[in-house]
């Protein structure tokens, strides 16, 4: 198993986070495979899909899940294969679910506006907050990327950020005004007392000193929200930022190189966004048109 994940990262160059979770659900696998008596060397197609029902019965695991779980399963005996553990992949006769087209949630940049201004910005840590929002709503980063940057990542003469993204593909990013005036803020007042006088790389710090985590900035972002009565995931800001750039005039390529997609057609899901906004604006705003009755002649 330890050869397996060695040959994610290394082969076919998955990100840390996707080896992780893989491995969370290849736990699940081997812990039924056992359970039954059976090892990878010997499961069969028909042993897959009991095991698979067992996790939609047992676990309640969602459709989006059971795609994720058969893609570990076929990328797992795809491996032994190559291995020459296994002669076939038992895995390929497995049918996920069909994709739908899941539109992401975004807000108007008038609520953000009012989340961002609710921000308490008195204190070292409110202050930070507020440059972390405003930065990943400027940039369109990924939390885990906002995680990574370090103080020499930011350009402020150039208004760009060096990202590390999926893959540990490095890219630059574009953040504005209001983004830059509230990270100088942050740079120079809070984060000396965050550090304690000493020399430190990350550039988001914790009340500790060391690196501020993504579940520290999750806890944060749903403290913010709520006091406005806000339901949104942080994620959130990065689908707004992708929805604005197109609602403005910027061109798909742009913004597939912002947001660090590897395929455009990831990035194609935000045109649907912005068709369904229009859509929705006009039916809000179209003034109602006379009925037939109440025409003349």
């Amino acid at each position: 198993m330890d050869h397996y994940y060695s040959h994610l990262v290394s082969v076919e160059r998955r990100a840390r986070l996707t080896v992780e979770t893989y491995r969370f659900e290849m736990g699940f696998f081997l812990e039924w495979l056992k359970s039954e008596g059976l090892t990878p060397e010997q499961a069969e197609a028909g042993d897959l899909i009991r095991y698979m029902d067992l996790r939609r019965s047992r676990d309640g695991i969602d459709m989006r899940s059971v795609g994720k779980a058969v893609s570990v399963l076929r990328s797992f005996y795809r491996f032994m294969v190559a291995e020459r553990l296994r002669s076939d992949n038992p895995a390929e006769l497995l049918e996920g679910p069909r994709r739908t087209l899941r539109l992401p949630a975004v807000h108007p940049r008038e609520r953000i506006d009012e989340m961002l201004n609710s921000v308490d910005t008195g204190t070292p840590t409110g202050l930070r907050d507020r440059a972390l929002f405003e930065f990943i709503y400027s940039s369109g980063i990924r939390v885990s990327e906002a995680v990574a940057l370090n103080l020499g990542d930011i350009f402020f003469s150039e208004g760009i950020a060096r990202v590390l993204g999926k893959g540990s593909k490095e890219r630059l990013v574009v953040f504005g005004a209001e983004a830059e005036a509230w990270l100088k803020r942050y740079v120079e007042e809070a984060r000396p007392v965050l550090a304690g006088g000493r020399r430190l790389d990350a550039l988001f710090l914790g009340r500790t000193g060391k690196r501020l985590s993504r579940k520290g900035i999750w806890k944060n972002y749903a403290g913010v929200t709520s006091q406005v009565g806000m339901s949104s995931r942080l994620h959130t800001l990065r689908h707004s930022f992708a929805t604005e750039m197109l609602s403005g005039g910027a061109d798909l390529r742009s913004v597939q190189e912002l947001l660090g997609h590897a395929d455009l057609a990831t990035t194609q899901i935000y045109t649907h966004v912005d068709n369904s906004m229009l859509r929705e604006n006009h039916r809000r705003y179209l003034p109602k048109l006379r009925s037939y009755t109440d025409s003349p002649g």
